[in-house]
């Protein structure tokens, strides 16, 4: 075995932590595979001999990777205000190049939509500063160099991003378990296309108002009455796959995110053990107003 032959051997040895780690840094497999064989390159460019701790040096160019592409995303995915959500949205695999769908969605998985799509919401250094610390331990003094700041400025980057990602709730704890309890009742029942439990944990004059967006032609922005609501439910149910449960202002919502990217959101009014009212919100406009944070375990 040659020279390069065992330094590739090093490098494989690294690769599954390092798709980890950028896959939560950039919420894409395609492009986190890019940034691992950024860093694959520039080791070859590199004279490996003089690296002493080569998993620490491969995590530190990744990062810097990554943190490059987060700074240059320079447009957001927009889909259309006051128009149907085309169908091709809905596929669940990474379309940003080539991968595989199944590998995608078990890291998807691992991380959680909500999560991914908070994380989204972080600002380049933060995101990077968080993952790299409250996901992979990595201490501050190593974590500062990667996001040109000084260790004191990376740890109150990760403390920042740490508040957004666990949120505010806006209700007592109680309150908030009773929700969450409602609205996974609600998940569950959707998934499975079950019209009796949906029926169970909808109030019977339960009212559901939508964006035009989320909604195909012909259907009313508003719905009234638990059948009509139910009924509705079950058609649209597939998209429940894509749904998981998060803090949305402050109570129990749900975000709706196809690989990972949000494209509706559902706000709830819970009384008891039912659900009064939901509101699904898919005009991005409004989707970049509202509060999101991960629900806590």
């Amino acid at each position: 075995m040659d020279e390069q032959d065992r330094l590739a051997e090093r490098f494989e040895a690294s690769r599954g932590l390092l798709r980890t780690a950028a896959y939560r840094m950039l919420g894409s497999l395609s492009e986190a595979d890019d940034a691992v064989q950024e860093a694959w390159l520039r080791l070859c460019r590199t004279d490996a001999d003089g690296i002493e701790n080569l998993p620490a040096w491969l995590r530190t160019v990744v990062s810097r990777v990554c943190l490059d592409m987060l700074r240059s995303r320079t447009s957001r995915r927009e889909e259309p205000v006051g128009q149907r959500i085309p169908d091709h949205l809905w596929d669940d695999r990474d379309t940003g190049g080539p991968g595989d769908p199944e590998q995608e969605a078990v890291l998807r998985d691992s991380v959680g939509r909500a999560m991914l799509v908070v994380l989204d919401r972080l600002a380049p250094a933060e995101r990077i500063a968080f993952v790299l610390h409250d996901t992979f331990a990595v201490p501050f003094e190593q974590i500062a160099p990667i996001v040109e700041r000084t260790p004191v400025t990376a740890k109150k980057l990760a403390s920042r991003a740490r508040r957004k990602v666990r949120g505010t709730t806006a209700v007592p704890a109680a309150d908030l378990a009773r929700q969450r309890r409602v609205v996974e009742a609600f998940l569950a029942a959707a998934r499975a296309g079950d019209l009796d439990a949906l029926l169970a944990v909808l109030a019977p004059d339960v009212v559901r108002r939508a964006d035009r967006a989320a909604l195909p032609p012909g259907v009313a922005t508003t719905a009234t009455g638990a059948r009509t609501v139910a009924e509705q439910t079950v058609v649209f149910g597939r998209r429940s796959r894509f749904a998981e449960p998060a803090l949305v202002n402050g109570a129990v919502g749900v975000v709706v995110a196809p690989r990972g990217r949000l494209l509706l959101a559902l706000t709830f009014t819970v009384d008891g053990e039912r659900i009064n009212a939901y509101e699904v919100i898919a005009d991005p406009a409004r989707l970049r107003l509202l509060d999101l944070a991960v629900l806590g375990a």
